[in-house]
């Protein structure tokens, strides 16, 4: 029978090391975000319209036309294509690294993965084309399992009771990598190797080569972290749930048996669905309503991102262990509600920032609840296997939301958008409340 640690001794250490690790690889992955339009000029200026940059650009272009967008957009929507292939792949590896840390521990995942992610931004360094920029975060996207093993460790080192608290903390990893990350990058954009050694271009080296050696050297840091101070939190065996083979994500959500686990993991699934798309319209409803220059959006998504950091890494801890993971569920699908509803009819920069603040505090009790939920429902043997299936049903979300958001965001405008994911965002509502309380 498998076995999960005491939350004692050098193992209870290991949750710190685990929320470095997340908050190193938020860094490393969310240090591009500023750099997509520079990055699409300058391998558009190099190739041109050949290759895959040119197909892909072309069919952007096209789908801009059909929503009658204007062609700056054009970046904007090449990152989100670019950001959905990471979240597809996701979807498709999150599962068989969460089941493989079932037979084999954590702490060999996160080494594979965490070794894979560095040597993706190993290949970004020198990607002097497209095309092996593209390899980059395919090679990003399989190993992004990270997430789903190191949740499970959480799992393994947290009592019942303490559970949300510890999926507060991967949320406060997650908030402040994201305010670090995009920081960095802005500041790594300036700093072009090729301005002072011009012949490092025939080794691949591009403007983006510093930026890429920062999230490279962050990674490595990560695995050497790992390696010497993340103490094995699992013991493996050979359970029949940690035996079983992986399977396509839909059908194994079908399939479980447990209608509390298959619940949690739609509810999931339908909140980012419907919240995700905020990241990509905001920029544009920004602009459309307050005339916001991009300093004034990077505060914005700052602001986000510091709202949701104090949430998971404060509130969540004081409040979920006080009124429960389900009811704190439900309080933040609630409040991301009003806070999307509101968004709908925001017109001055008071009232965005306020709904701004609701649904990111909202969003933060979503996080943590259902991932203890989740949690709390399953088994000790099978973490790792549902862990990698709620992560990869959700990436697929956020790879469907952006898209869908723009479209309605495009076609009907911006007061429609954001109240289609309010009425969205009413399903996982009204499902939750079928949620039995978990046993501690």
């Amino acid at each position: 029978m498998p076995t999960t640690t005491t939350a004692t001794g050098p193992k209870k250490a290991s949750l710190g090391v685990i929320f470095l690790t997340l908050y190193l690889d938020l860094i490393g992955f969310s240090i591009f975000f500023p750099l997509f339009p520079a990055m699409l000029e300058y391998y558009l200026g190099r190739e041109g319209r050949g290759g895959i940059l040119g197909w892909l650009l072309q069919h952007i272009e096209a789908l801009a036309q059909t929503w009658h967008l204007n062609q700056s957009y054009t970046a904007v929507l090449f990152a989100g294509v670019i950001g959905s292939l990471y979240s597809l792949l996701q979807f498709l590896f999150s599962p068989i690294w969460g089941a493989r840390s079932d037979r084999v521990g954590r702490r060999p995942v996160l080494q594979l993965t965490i070794a894979g992610t560095a040597a993706s931004y190993a290949v970004w360094a020198l990607s002097s084309s497209f095309t092996l920029f593209v390899v980059s975060r395919i090679i990003a996207g399989i190993a992004s399992g990270n997430l789903s093993v190191a949740t499970a460790a959480v799992s393994d080192v947290t009592s019942r009771e303490n559970r949300s608290r510890g999926m507060g903390a991967i949320g406060a990893a997650f908030g402040l990598g994201f305010i670090t990350g995009p920081a960095l990058g802005g500041i790594a954009a300036h700093l072009n190797l090729l301005d002072r050694w011009p012949g490092l271009a025939a080794f691949g080296v591009n403007p983006f080569t510093v930026p890429a050696l920062i999230a490279f050297g962050l990674s490595l840091i990560n695995l050497v972290w790992v390696r010497r101070r993340f103490a094995e939190t699992y013991t493996p065996g050979l359970s029949a749930a940690a035996a079983e083979r992986p399977r396509h994500p839909l059908r194994a959500l079908l399939s479980l048996p447990s209608a509390p686990i298959r619940g949690v993991i739609a509810i999931n699934a339908l909140f980012v669905l419907g919240f995700s798309g905020l990241e990509l319209t905001l920029g544009f409803l920004a602009v459309e309503r307050l005339a916001y220059t991009p300093r004034q959006l990077t505060m914005l998504f700052v602001f986000i991102g510091v709202v949701s950091t104090l949430t998971q890494g404060l509130l969540v801890r004081r409040l979920v262990p006080r009124f429960g993971e389900k009811a704190s569920g439900l309080s933040g699908l609630s409040l991301v509600c009003l806070g999307m509803g509101w968004l709908s009819v925001a017109h001055s920069p008071a009232s965005i920032y306020g709904s701004l603040a609701l649904a990111s505090i909202g969003s933060g009790f979503c996080y943590a609840a259902l991932t203890a939920l989740l949690s709390l429902y399953a088994s000790e043997d099978e973490q790792g296997r549902l862990m990698g299936l709620y992560r990869a049903l959700g990436s697929l979300a956020r790879a469907i939301g952006p898209v869908c958001a723009g479209a309605v965001y495009c076609f009907f405008g911006s007061t429609a958008s954001y109240a289609a994911a309010a009425a969205v965002l009413l399903v996982p509502l009204a499902l939750g409340f079928a949620l039995p309380r978990p046993v501690k």
